[in-house]
């Protein structure tokens, strides 16, 4: 068997057993869909005389306006779950086995990604339903969805990898907020109730430079039938994929070297 074949089966072999523990284990399931329901129904139910503010316009109304930014924050989060279970994995010993018995290391965090990456769409496509059930108004065209679950599928697969670098460096339960918080602050230091031009003070002059407000602001672009700042997410998400790459393959060897 090649070394191509080897690092697809264990990717395969991982991403099945990943993506069973997660649709049949509530306790893995219910956090990741609810999450992103609850603020989805805070704020596009709650907020929405934001609308209303000077200056606030945006083509599809303001629950397709915070529908673009739950789907981001759903990817994002489906990836720092999926590191909360590879974390599991370590403290529960099967990690270790898996290190052991797996022909090719790689294939254990590709086939992690792609268990969280099918938990994303899967989030996405039920908050999708909600949005549209509660009367979300729907600009975009099927490649402008297509190109949004894409966008949303790359966050997933970036946090992913940015959450097993932490898992397999610490290998505990215990270095959850490690995963969440850097994301959870990232997310809300973005625009996140209202465009950009209306955010004001120091929370502008970050949000002008977070990567997060690219991939808010393109996703909006894309339900509203009117692309923006695609070229500045795609060149932000692939920066921040390397990176993240990277950090993975550093944990992977933190935790290969720990046996």
């Amino acid at each position: 068997m090649t070394a191509l074949a080897r690092t697809r089966s264990v990717a395969a072999a991982v991403a099945w057993r990943s993506i069973h523990n997660a649709f049949t284990n509530p306790a893995f399931l219910l956090p990741s869909v609810l999450f992103p329901l609850f603020f989805f129904t805070a704020f596009a139910g709650g907020l929405s005389g934001l609308s209303n503010a000077p200056s606030f316009s945006f083509k599809s109304g303001y629950t397709a306006f915070q529908f673009a930014f739950v789907c981001m924050q759903a990817a994002a989060f489906g990836g720092v779950f999926t590191g909360f279970a590879i974390a599991a994995d370590f403290e529960f010993g099967f990690a270790r086995r898996l290190l052991l018995a797996a022909p090719n290391h790689a294939g254990i965090v590709i086939g992690y990604t792609l268990s969280a990456i099918v938990r994303a769409a899967f989030v996405i496509a039920v908050v999708f339903c909600a949005g549209l059930i509660t009367g979300m108004h729907l600009d975009a065209s099927v490649g402008d969805l297509v190109a949004l679950l894409a966008l949303a599928l790359a966050v997933s697969a970036t946090s992913t990898l940015w959450a097993t670098g932490i898992a397999m460096r610490l290998r505990s339960m215990q270095a959850a907020p490690l995963m969440q918080m850097p994301i959870f602050i990232a997310l809300f230091l973005a625009p996140v109730y209202v465009p950009l031009n209306l955010v004001s003070g120091w929370v502008h002059d970050v949000a002008t430079f977070n990567p997060a407000t690219a991939f808010i602001e393109a996703a909006r672009g894309f339900i509203s039938g009117q692309p923006t700042k695609v070229a500045i997410a795609a060149g932000c998400i692939a920066g921040l994929f390397v990176l993240s790459a990277y950090w993975a393959r550093g944990g992977l060897r933190s935790a290969e070297r720990a046996g």
